[in-house]
């Protein structure tokens, strides 16, 4: 390259640079304001007002006004060994809610298995005294009242809840993990 043509070159890498400084002006120039995320998704804005004084932008007070960084998940340890999941619960558990099973409108032969987290309690109603049983008392608290049983899971662990029906024993497992 010749040395006009360099010349050429580093004059217009200038003003590739100053043209956005000269059409600032002297006057300051604010950040715009940023809404949050969740306020963004529910549904239209409303005005944001910023409390700042006015004055010079500098980096510090642009860094001032940018959200954090997004956490770093950690990738696998080794080529191939994917890291644990940070929620053990599966999805289908239902968590620690109440299942309402109401023998009337339930055929127990199609009922087999739940998942809950521990907390949760499975009522059976419709049902009488003493007719339901366990295959693992440590794991459950029972009680019963008005033709409802409440079994709930105290403790993580697979429970075959026994229930009664028409002369035959159907058995629900449950599985309670841990919260």
């Amino acid at each position: 390259m010749t040395e006009p043509g360099r010349r050429r070159a580093r004059l217009a890498a200038a003003l590739i640079l100053l043209v956005p400084l000269a059409a600032c002006g002297q006057r300051p120039v604010a950040p715009l304001p940023v809404l949050p995320p969740t306020a963004a998704a529910t549904g239209p804005a409303a005005p944001v007002t910023t409390a700042s004084a006015p004055g010079p932008t500098t980096p510090a007070t642009l860094a001032a006004t940018r959200r954090p960084p997004a956490p770093v998940r950690p990738g696998p340890t080794r080529r191939g060994t994917p890291t644990p999941s940070p929620t053990p619960r599966p999805s289908a558990c239902l968590g620690p809610v109440r299942y309402d099973l109401v023998l009337a409108d339930t055929e127990l032969s199609q009922f087999r298995s739940l998942c809950l987290t521990v907390g949760g309690v499975l009522r059976i109603q419709g049902i009488g005294p003493g007719e339901v049983t366990v295959d693992r008392e440590e794991l459950v608290s029972r009680h019963y009242e008005a033709g409802v049983v409440d079994v709930r899971f105290v403790r993580a662990g697979t429970v075959g809840v026994r229930i009664p029906d028409d002369g035959v024993t159907h058995t629900v497992t449950v599985v309670a993990v841990p919260a």
